[in-house]
């Protein structure tokens, strides 16, 4: 475990070491500044509260969409460089499996993620105090949970789906791009009923919160996760059987 550790930290020393380590950071910090002026000048009344302000900013629909993108952009290359700039090399000859080092590269993924989404948390709530009712409303502490873990399993999925694209393309740009092209594309829904099974429809669970209306005809909150788990799955499978069968000599 002290070993799999130290690799998890070596790829997180990885990511810290870069010059635009911080960028996503900041811009959490800032942009709901920016916002939440832009909504308290335009329509003071929108939110009763700071806390119903960071309820529905971190939802996908919401601020969870640029949390995903800013991981997306910050972890795509965590596999493909290592291979673009043949240091995959020096991981493997290493006394671990090649499941272990990748897996230490997941982890490392899901720890960024999750650090952003905290980082997103925290701005959205001192942006919410600073441009709205610091009390009020109907909203408490496990609602802004909810909305936490939505914006989170949101990213979830699409860091695990850069995470399998960088290994099967070893191409940053690539990566990015089909991951980007499917951010534009998600919130498209198509009223046909095999479109249930796709990924996009059950990417937002929030659809499911106050009783709303389910995306599509005979989906729920169980199927949803029941299909998110299958593509996650899915996604870690294709990446390690590729990552331990390819060639890197």
């Amino acid at each position: 475990m002290r070993k799999f550790s130290n690799l998890v930290l070596n790829e997180w020393l990885k990511l810290f070491k870069k010059r635009s380590f911080f960028v996503p950071y900041l811009i959490l910090v800032f942009f709901p500044l920016v916002l939440g002026y832009i909504i308290h000048s335009v329509s003071p009344e929108s939110f009763a509260s700071a806390k119903e302000f960071t309820k529905q900013m971190l939802l996908p629909t919401g601020m969870g969409q640029v949390m995903a993108i800013l991981a997306i952009i910050g972890t795509a290359g965590i596999v493909a460089k290592e291979h673009s700039q043949g240091t995959v090399k020096f991981l493997l000859i290493r006394a671990r499996s090649r499941t272990a080092i990748l897996a230490s590269k997941y982890v490392t993924v899901l720890l960024y993620a999750f650090s952003l989404t905290l980082v997103a948390a925290a701005a959205i709530f001192l942006s919410g105090m600073l441009w709205f009712n610091t009390g009020g409303g109907d909203t408490g502490v496990a609602d802004i949970l909810q909305s936490l873990l939505y914006g989170f399993v949101y990213t979830l999925v699409y860091v695990t789906l850069v995470f399998m694209l960088g290994v099967l393309t070893n191409s940053t740009g690539v990566t990015i791009g089909i991951a980007m092209f499917a951010v534009t594309m998600d919130k498209i829904v198509i009223n046909r009923e095999f479109y249930k099974y796709f990924l996009f429809p059950n990417l937002d669970l929030s659809a499911y919160s106050s009783g709303n209306k389910p995306p599509l005809s005979g989906m729920t909150l169980g199927f949803s996760i029941t299909m998110l788990a299958v593509y996650i799955i899915v996604f870690l499978l294709a990446g390690f059987t590729v990552f331990r069968r390819r060639d890197v000599a």
